[in-house]
């Protein structure tokens, strides 16, 4: 570590004192180089290079590459790259991208989205390295037989598996919220390759989820299940929220996020306007969102764990949440800013913007984020994968949890990507290049 760390630290000293610039951009900046330097240290540590994806335990925890958060921390790295300029970060990104190239090819799950435009995606953008445009279209083909015609969306999740625990809930077709995000990879292999298969089903799957997804005040359900011979509406649920009616924080981070993306490529006024509704919901009612601005892992954690028959519905356990009640979730946080900044860019409600830098003052010290050389490298600390299924877990006697309070490289990716976007639109630029 001690041939990586120390040289970064060193440099940063210089450009602090030499430039006496202080603010929280170039602060982070430094911040995040420190820090990856562990990270890109300990991903080569092997005798393969390896995908980071949380810290926990004492150690690094890495997933293989058909994990769906598996391409998160090469787009952290080319982010680097994007806001230091430094060929170092290109480098490392592009060979964290390619141990990525079967990915095209997946077809199981509907993730590849994350997983390859994170990647290939901004490593195309950034660079433009031959072959990069082939893998998104290859991926969006791949992606493309996930989408049901009757009911008109991208079906999230396989149900015929007994060995996976989606295959147990009774579902046919689900829906999650945060297959709104693969959207954009549709629609930007439309407009590389002028075919229009790929927008007309990204623009299917936006409307089906406008029109099913939402409560009346503009909450979304996590999982929403169709027949998929039909396209009936069989249920409306959450896999990952306390209870189907609670409103999980990182479901309400994907839908803000995904219609703005879906406005950005049509030109649609629906989809700007439910991005608006739905930061309106979340910004204006002072009980959904902390005076700091990282909200809980789910809005509604306290009134369900307080409910004991709702809790022995799900837990058989009527205290199972209560040592749940007060976790964070920091990847939430730096996805709705992300898209704020964004949503700011196109509408000018100076309310988006604030509360966007709320969220990114907020980060940009404890108790969230790490102190150099803590936390395995990761930038940030208190973010929650899934956690009824880590309770569910325990309570099985599984030593497996899925990711407690604790670290998550997606946390780091869309923050970096936070601070893009703010620094450009601090210039009066588009946020998106």
């Amino acid at each position: 570590m001690k041939n990586i760390l120390l040289p970064m630290l060193l440099i940063a000293a210089l450009t602090i004192s030499c430039t006496g610039r202080n603010d929280i951009i170039q602060e982070n900046i430094r911040h995040a180089e420190a820090q990856l330097a562990y990270l890109i240290e300990a991903s080569e540590a092997g005798d393969t290079l390896r995908i980071p994806s949380t810290y926990k335990h004492g150690e690094i925890e890495f997933v293989p590459t058909d994990d769906w958060v598996s391409g998160f921390f090469a787009g952290t790295l080319w982010y680097m790259y994007e806001l230091t300029g430094k060929e170092y970060y290109a480098e490392q990104a592009q060979k964290h991208t390619e141990i990525l190239h079967d990915i095209q090819y997946l077809k199981w799950h509907h993730d590849v989205g994350f997983m390859v435009y994170d990647s290939y995606g901004n490593g195309l953008r950034l660079k433009n390295i031959p072959g990069y445009d082939t893998v998104l279209v290859n991926t969006a083909k791949s992606l493309a037989t996930r989408f049901r015609p009757a009911a008109g969306i991208i079906q999230s999740w396989n149900t015929h598996n007994p060995a996976q625990w989606q295959a147990h809930r009774g579902w046919k077709c689900p829906v999650i919220i945060d297959n709104m995000m693969n959207l954009e990879l549709f629609f930007k292999v439309s407009e590389m390759t002028g075919d229009d298969t790929y927008r007309k089903i990204a623009m299917s799957h936006a409307d089906k989820t406008l029109e099913n997804h939402y409560r009346d005040d503009f909450s979304t359900y996590h999982v929403v299940d169709y027949d998929d011979e039909t396209g009936e509406v069989r249920r409306k649920c959450t896999a990952q929220g306390i209870a189907d009616e609670s409103r999980w924080a990182r479901g309400q981070a994907w839908s803000i996020y995904g219609f703005t993306v879906a406005y950005r490529f049509t030109g649609e006024e629906r989809y700007i306007q439910r991005a608006k509704d739905i930061a309106d919901y979340l910004l204006i009612n002072e009980d959904n969102m902390p005076e700091d601005m990282i909200p809980l892992w789910d809005f509604d954690v306290v009134e369900f764990a307080n409910n004991e028959e709702e809790m022995v519905k799900l837990f058989n356990d009527k205290d199972a949440m209560l040592p749940y009640t007060e976790i964070r979730d920091v990847s939430s946080a730096s996805i709705i800013a992300s898209a704020l900044y964004e949503l700011y860019w196109y509408t000018k409600t100076e309310l988006y913007k604030e509360k966007a830098d709320k969220m990114i003052e907020s980060l940009s010290k404890a108790p969230y984020r790490a102190e150099v050389g803590t936390n395995g490298g990761f930038l940030f600390k208190h973010s929650v994968g899934s956690l009824p299924h880590s309770v569910l877990n325990i309570q099985a006697g599984r030593t497996k949890d899925h990711n407690i309070d604790v670290p998550l490289n997606y946390a780091d990716y869309y923050f970096l990507e936070a601070l893009l976007r703010k620094g450009r639109v601090e210039k009066g630029e588009n946020p998106i290049k």
